[in-house]
C-alpha cells in the first residue's frame, strides 16, 4: 500500500505502507467559486495484476452520500479484486463523503422534535436545512459546490491526476446519475461504463406510480403462499389503511437520540419512509406482510428495531441533501409526481427530503440543461433487478433507451443491490471491462419467501 497527498499538478509526498497493490491518495477538488476553499478528495487504488492494464475503473457509490471506500469491507470487495485482472480499480470518495468529507459537524440541535408526519417532518427539515446551509456558508463552506456537475469534474481531475487518457466507470444508483453527468460533460475521457440500478438526470425523485407498480408485483408474489394470501388479500390496501390511521393519530414510541431517551410520535409518513427503505431489496421486502399486519392490529412494538433509524431522520449530513437539491426535478416531472402521489401507497415519501426541500435554496438548482437526456454511444453494461423498489425497472428502461451500444443484464428477483445478488454478475463485469462481447442476459434467483411474523 502506498499513501500519497497530491494536488492536480504535483506529487507532494509518498510513503510506503504494508498492503501490496493498494494505494490511498488524495487530490484537490475544483473550487466552484473563485474564493472558495480547496478540499482534499481521497481514493483507494488497487493496482492491476494485468500485464497490459486497461483504463482505470472508477467505482462510484450511490445514495448520494454513499462511501466508496466503505465498499472495501462489503460484498463488492471481491468484485473489486476480480476487476484487477483488467485494470487498476479506484474506490473514489466523492466530495462530502467518507475520507473526502470536509463539511463541519454542527452542534447537536436543541429544537423539539416534530411529529413524524408529513407536515411535521417537512416543516422541520426545511427550517433545519436552511439554518444548516447558513451555518456552513458562514463557516466558509461553498455549499453550492456540492452537486453532481462538480462531482463529475472531480472525476475528470482524478483521471488527469492518475495520468490516464480515459477512465471506465462502475457505478450504482446515484453513482449512475453521476456517471451520466460525466458522460455528458467529459464523454471523450470515458472508455466504457457498467451501471446498475439506473437513475436518470431527471429521476432524483422517483415516480410514485412506478413504486405502486412494484408493490402490485409484490402483492402478486404473496399468492404463492396460501397462508399469507389468506391473511392479506390486498397488500397495498392494507398499507394504505395503516398509513392513514397512523398519520391521523401518531403513535408515541420510546427511542434514544444522541444517547438520551426521547419519545417520538410516529405517523403514517414515517412508516412510508421506513417502507421506502425496506422495498429496496428482497431481504427486507419480505418483512412487509408481518409488519403491516401487526401495525393494523395495533401491535406497535414491532417498530422497536427501527426506532434508532426513525430518531435519525431529522439529521442533516450536508452533501446528500445539497446534491439532491441541486439535481432537482423538472417542472413537468414535479407536476406528474405530485399528481401520482395523491393516491400512491407511499405518496412522496420515497425520496424524502425531496421534493419537500424544493425552493429552500433556489440558487442550488442546476437547471433544465443539466436534467436533459442525451444520446450515449459508449459501450455500456446495464444491470437491473426486477424487485428493485428504489429505482424501479420501468424508470431504468427510460434511461437505458439513451444508450446505443448496450448489453442489459436482468436479474429476476434481485433488488437494488444487484451487483452482489447473483454470482454470475462478477464474471460478466470482468468480461465487459476486458472488452469482450457481452450479450443481453437474464439471470434468475429464487422468489422471496414472505412471512407473517
Amino acid at each position: 500500500m502506498t499513501h500519497a497527498s497530491l494536488n492536480r499538478r504535483t506529487l507532494l509526498a509518498a510513503a510506503s505502507l504494508a498492503f501490496p497493490g493498494l494505494a490511498l491518495a488524495q487530490t484537490a477538488a475544483t473550487p466552484p467559486q473563485a474564493r472558495s476553499r480547496k478540499i482534499r478528495l481521497s481514493y483507494v487504488r488497487f493496482a492491476s495484476t494485468a500485464a497490459k492494464p486497461g483504463p482505470p475503473i472508477v467505482y462510484l457509490a450511490g445514495d448520494p452520500g454513499g462511501t466508496a471506500t466503505r465498499a472495501l469491507a462489503g460484498p463488492r470487495f471481491p468484485i473489486m479484486m476480480a476487476l484487477r485482472d483488467v485494470a487498476d480499480v479506484i474506490a473514489f470518495d466523492q466530495r462530502g463523503t467518507g475520507l473526502s468529507n470536509h463539511i463541519p459537524e454542527r452542534p447537536l440541535s436543541s429544537r423539539p422534535l416534530p411529529d413524524f408526519t408529513e407536515a411535521g417532518l417537512t416543516a422541520y427539515f426545511r427550517e433545519d436545512f436552511k439554518s444548516a446551509w447558513a451555518d456552513w456558508t458562514k463557516a466558509g463552506v461553498a455549499m453550492t459546490g456540492y452537486n453532481t456537475e462538480q462531482n463529475a469534474d472531480d472525476i475528470d481531475d482524478l483521471r488527469r491526476h492518475l495520468g490516464a487518457e480515459q477512465v471506465s466507470l462502475w457505478g450504482i444508483s446515484y453513482g449512475t446519475h453521476l456517471a451520466l453527468t460525466l458522460l455528458k460533460r467529459h464523454g471523450d475521457r470515458v472508455s466504457r461504463v457498467a451501471l446498475a440500478s439506473l437513475e436518470g438526470l431527471d429521476q432524483t425523485v422517483k415516480r410514485p406510480a412506478a413504486v405502486d407498480a412494484l408493490l402490485q408485483q409484490v402483492d402478486g408474489l404473496l399468492a404463492a403462499d396460501p397462508a399469507v394470501r389468506a391473511a392479506i388479500p390486498d397488500l397495498p390496501a392494507l398499507m394504505r389503511r395503516v398509513h392513514a390511521k397512523m398519520e391521523a393519530a401518531p403513535v408515541k414510541m420510546p427511542a434514544r437520540l444522541n444517547g438520551a431517551p426521547v419519545e417520538l410520535k410516529i405517523g403514517g409518513f414515517a412508516i412510508q419512509l421506513m417502507t421506502g427503505g425496506l422495498i429496496a431489496n428482497p431481504q427486507t421486502l419480505v418483512l412487509l406482510p408481518g409488519l403491516y399486519l401487526a401495525l393494523d392490529a395495533g401491535r406497535y412494538e414491532v417498530l422497536a428495531p427501527f426506532m434508532g433509524e426513525f430518531a435519525n431522520i431529522p439529521g442533516i449530513a450536508g452533501m446528500p441533501e445539497a446534491t439532491d437539491l441541486a439535481s432537482g426535478i423538472s417542472p413537468a416531472r414535479l407536476a406528474l409526481v405530485r399528481r401520482e402521489a395523491k393516491t400512491a401507497v407511499l405518496g412522496e415519501a420515497l425520496n424524502f427530503p425531496m421534493p419537500q426541500l424544493l425552493g429552500v435554496v433556489p440558487e442550488a438548482d442546476l437547471g433544465e440543461t443539466f436534467r436533459a437526456s442525451f444520446r450515449i454511444d459508449h459501450p455500456a453494461l446495464l444491470i437491473a433487478g426486477t424487485l428493485d423498489g428504489r429505482t424501479p425497472v420501468s424508470e431504468q428502461d427510460e434511461v437505458a433507451a439513451q444508450f446505443t451500444r448496450k448489453a442489459r443484464v436482468t436479474v429476476e428477483n434481485a433488488g437494488h443491490n444487484v451487483f452482489e445478488a447473483h454470482p454470475d454478475v462478477q464474471g460478466l463485469l470482468v468480461r465487459f471491462f476486458r472488452g469482450e462481447a457481452v450479450a443481453d442476459t437474464r439471470l434468475s434467483l429464487p422468489p422471496p419467501k414472505f412471512h407473517l411474523g
